[in-house]
């Protein structure tokens, strides 16, 4: 079986619930996954926005999740350690999540969640490292991976 990476908050390709946006609590949402490689040693979760105006938007990354983690609950605290793991700082220049918050009258935005399973325990990065240091010190790591879309508009 492959990783699978799923939330009890929203479906694969249907609307992120406005409490997980900035337009209500910006709390993150709960993700649950399971069917990793025996291998897996840790995980890293980011998430971005490809629709944003300016390019791909990250609004969250988690990693260093030890291999027994199999799920973060919702409303993750916003600094550098939380669900076992580290939090990179986002394109809000913040420690944790940053819900989605698409400009008025831009249309439907995908927000996707990607899952590594990693052969590393650790991505060894200092406290001040980005989401798309995450995804740079990942590259030649991963085992599986797997990814959950949402779509939020205003």
């Amino acid at each position: 079986m492959a990783l699978t990476l799923s939330s009890p908050a929203f479906n694969e390709g249907g609307r992120i619930p406005e409490r997980y946006t900035a337009d209500g609590d910006d709390i993150s949402p709960p993700l649950t996954w399971s069917d990793a490689p025996p291998q897996t040693r840790s995980y890293a979760l980011v998430c971005s926005d490809p629709d944003a105006p300016s390019g791909n938007w990250y609004h969250w990354a988690v990693y260093d999740l030890p291999a027994t983690t199999h799920e973060l609950g919702e409303n993750q605290p916003k600094v550098v350690r939380t669900g076992g793991g580290r939090q990179a700082v986002t394109d809000f220049r913040q420690h944790g999540w940053g819900g989605p918050c698409p400009p008025q009258g831009h249309g439907s935005h995908r927000y996707r969640f990607h899952l590594l399973a990693l052969d590393i325990p650790s991505l060894a990065l200092s406290e001040g490292a980005t989401c798309t240091d995450v995804e740079r010190a990942s590259t030649g790591h991963v085992l599986g991976e797997a990814v959950l879309t949402a779509t939020y508009a205003r």
